[in-house]
């Protein structure tokens, strides 16, 4: 299969990196191709943890050519402050293609970022304040300066500096402290040149990649419910990470892509606020969604945040299904469930006297809904070292099953442990 989009089909953490990582293995490209520093990948291999926040998952297979594709908005800091990383541990970078037409995050914009989400008092969106929204709102402004503008140095420190002083100026007026607009472009064309030699034309290299037999490997951040579009809005983040975004962040075509691999925790977790019919809150849910989130380590890989736990839920599943278009599903996680007494799958949802077939299309009636579970009895051992389906406790078989039935795609992977291998193939 040339082209395969893995993403994610809740509220994002959903392990998407550890399936990059299995799936990269057959592929000679891995492209994101949206959003920014906002989104962490976490990937163990053996002793090690890679924790990823703009570099493609396959960064960790030599064969790779890892792309931050157009749809990214890239923070030059961050970026170079990953990639050192990596090589001090023996990563190499130097295949790395950043796509020249990658918008490039600047100090005002996590200035924006700040004021705007302190002026939404007890209305937080949960912004990760990476400066990601206002840098797409440039972007949609036509004001942005892209990534290949930084092959010409003389330019881009000329605009570099118009756009800072433009900024300041209008952060001042907003009640907003100001910028340094000199440090700024000091530091931001050292930036720039280091950049340069990164700077591809991904559109062209991908297409001849594709055309040359490679194997494409499209991974997105965030996830399906976070879609600018087709989120839980206004809860959301300002791209679009849905399969449909792989298009126009990449600059492939509908018809090259073969396969959409959603993936989904046994459970669901969200981060800041909005709507979750399945979270699990009060007593005895909070005890439960207090070992769920110790056990599962759900903590942000970015912000460090305490992720909101909830049973998983085959409605929002099967909407993202029709979203994305899935071609089959990646079950991560379910070891988490080894030491619980019993398990819940939410089957439908019941708005007053109405059994609802489809996901709400507004929030204030997700918010309302009551989620109507099946529920299994718990499987009481370990599942780490189990890589046959046969050879998962029945009550594990069963959840797996039941999940597969009601979401109506296939699953094919299911991930048993931490780390890089504890998984196994289901179908």
């Amino acid at each position: 299969m040339p082209v395969t989009v893995v993403v994610g089909a809740q509220w994002g953490d959903e392990g998407k990196a550890k399936v990059i990582d299995l799936l990269s293995k057959d592929h000679g490209y891995v492209v994101r191709y949206q959003g920014g520093h906002n989104a962490g990948h976490t990937v163990v291999v053996g002793d090690e943890r890679y924790a990823l926040q703009l570099i493609p998952s396959g960064i960790l297979y030599d064969h790779v050519v890892p792309v931050i594709a157009n749809g990214v908005v890239v923070d030059m800091p961050t970026l170079f402050t990953e990639m050192d990383a990596l090589e001090r541990r023996g990563i190499s970078c130097e295949r790395l293609m950043v796509s020249s037409h990658a918008h490039l995050i600047f100090p005002w914009h996590q200035a924006w970022d700040a004021l705007a989400e302190a002026g939404r008092g007890e209305a937080k969106i949960g912004t990760t304040l990476k400066g990601i929204g206002p840098a797409y709102a440039d972007k949609a402004r036509r004001v942005g300066l892209r990534a290949g503008d930084v092959l010409d140095p003389t330019s881009f420190a000329a605009a570099l500096k118009e756009r800072a002083a433009v900024e300041n100026a209008l952060l001042v007026a907003s009640g907003g402290a100001s910028i340094d607009v000199d440090a700024i472009v000091a530091q931001f064309v050292v930036f720039a040149a280091r950049l340069a030699p990164y700077v591809r034309d991904t559109v062209s290299e991908l297409h001849e990649a594709l055309a040359a037999g490679h194997q494409l490997l499209l991974e997105g951040a965030q996830a399906t419910f976070l879609d600018l579009d087709h989120g839980t809005y206004p809860y959301v983040t300002s791209s679009n990470p849905t399969a449909g975004g792989a298009c126009v962040g990449t600059g492939l075509g509908p018809r090259d892509i073969d396969r959409i691999v959603g993936i989904t925790k046994a459970y669901t977790t969200r981060v800041g606020a909005g709507p979750f019919p399945t979270e699990l809150v009060g007593d005895p849910g909070g005890d439960l969604g207090d070992k769920l989130v110790d056990i599962g380590r759900e903590f942000g890989t970015v912000t460090g945040r305490r992720r909101r736990p909830g049973w998983i839920d085959c409605v929002m599943l099967r909407q993202a299904v029709r979203l994305n278009s899935l071609t089959e599903l990646a079950l991560t996680k379910l070891d988490v469930f080894d030491t619980f007494e019993s398990v819940k799958v939410c089957t439908g949802y019941r708005l007053g006297d109405s059994v609802l077939a489809n996901y709400p299309d507004r929030m204030e009636l997700l918010a309302d809904v009551e989620p109507i579970y099946a529920e299994f009895p718990g499987w009481n051992r370990s599942l780490a070292d189990i890589r046959e389906p046969n050879d998962l406790p029945m009550e594990a078989q069963d959840f797996v099953r039941l999940i597969e039935m009601e979401v109506g795609v296939p699953i094919r992977i299911v991930g048993v442990g931490a780390e890089r291998d504890d998984y196994l193939l289901w179908s």
